[in-house]
């Protein structure tokens, strides 16, 4: 059952009508904000400046937008045809983030100043997910299928380190998190499975067993209940991995073709996830720990095709929109008549 959408009624009805939903006290409004035209919007993450902050694939930038909706959009000193693929925030107060195009890590202020650091990354390496390591580095996926298959570790000055030693060939890792046992857990398009490194070590273990054939994992997050989430692009589920390596997948509810992508853990407890299909997909989905899944779509624009998710430094959840070069924000109104149980 969709929650429904509410923007404005009494406390009192609101009150009343969340209670009313199967024992979900909770709904949500979605707004959309616009970016220039072409912007392919991508990566998302909550900048330490209070404000959330976005690659734009086509658009060859790097977007900032504040919780009220005000949009910026940097591009100098970003390269021609960069392709800015994912971002996170640093140890060091900047964000950093991923240039698929031309194999570099860039750095950019809260200000907007933007270096590159290139050299230490193989050539044609496809740098893609990024994520803050438990070491005060940033950990990297290089994701071409020839000339990737690989981790990445940039120290916050640029000094950069590749691990292959355990990574099958053609592996294609591409979303990376931080794990709640203090590795960098991993997907691997291509080799179907999840990967685990050792960020003091590097050594690297894959986990195959409990993943469907053709799943495609793509993005992961660490979950409120010490466990690893991740969704399976063509195989339109969403996985469950625990610390020692153990899988579940979880389809019902997720409609066929929906093609979920970014991933989540909500301020609720719950993972919230990114649907890109433009036509079965165009919703965000929420998953219980338990695996019980609603797909939302009320208040998102037709062929919005939604990839990136986080969680904003408001509590509400943010995403980003590919095809409809929006930014969109979801804000989860609790019965409690606070913004989180």
């Amino acid at each position: 059952m969709q929650l429904l959408r509410w923007v404005r009624f009494s406390p009192f009805l609101v009150l009343v009508s969340l209670c009313l939903l199967s024992g979900v006290a909770q709904a949500y409004v979605v707004t959309e904000f616009s970016l220039s035209m072409g912007a392919y919007p991508d990566g998302i993450t909550a900048g330490p400046d209070g404000n959330l902050w976005f690659t734009e694939y086509n658009g060859n930038r790097i977007g900032r937008i504040t919780p009220s909706g005000v949009v910026t959009e940097f591009s100098a000193g970003i390269s021609a045809s960069a392709y800015p693929d994912d971002i996170t925030a640093g140890p060091d107060g900047n964000l950093w983030f991923t240039e698929y195009g031309v194999d570099r890590i860039g750095r950019i202020t809260p200000s907007g100043v933007v270096t590159e650091f290139g050299a230490g990354i193989t050539f044609g390496a496809g740098p893609d997910g990024i994520t803050a390591g438990p070491d005060g580095n940033l950990w990297f996926t290089e994701n071409n299928f020839f000339s990737g298959n690989r981790i990445g570790r940039i120290t916050p000055s640029g000094v950069v380190t590749e691990f292959s030693v355990g990574i099958s060939a053609s592996s294609s890792p591409i979303g990376i998190t931080v794990g709640p046992d203090g590795n960098l857990w991993f997907t691997e398009q291509s080799g179907q499975r999840i990967g685990r490194i050792n960020p003091l070590s590097g050594d690297v273990t894959e986990f195959s067993a409990g993943i469907s054939a053709g799943a495609y994992p793509e993005g992961i997050t660490a979950g409120n209940d010490g466990n690893l989430w991740f969704t399976e692009y063509l195989g339109d589920r969403i996985g469950r991995i625990t610390p020692l390596g153990v899988v579940t997948e979880f389809s019902a509810g997720i409609a066929s073709g929906a093609s979920p992508r970014g991933i989540t853990a909500g301020p609720d407890g719950n993972l919230w996830f990114a649907e890109s299909n433009s036509g079965s997909g165009n919703k965000i989905g929420r998953i219980t720990p338990l695996g019980i899944v609603t797909e939302f779509s009320d208040g998102i624009s037709a062929a919005a095709q939604p990839v990136g998710i986080t969680v904003g430094p408001d509590r509400n959840l943010w995403f980003t929109e590919n095809g409809g070069s929006r930014i969109g924000r979801i804000d989860l109104i609790f019965a409690n008549g606070f913004d989180g149980p």
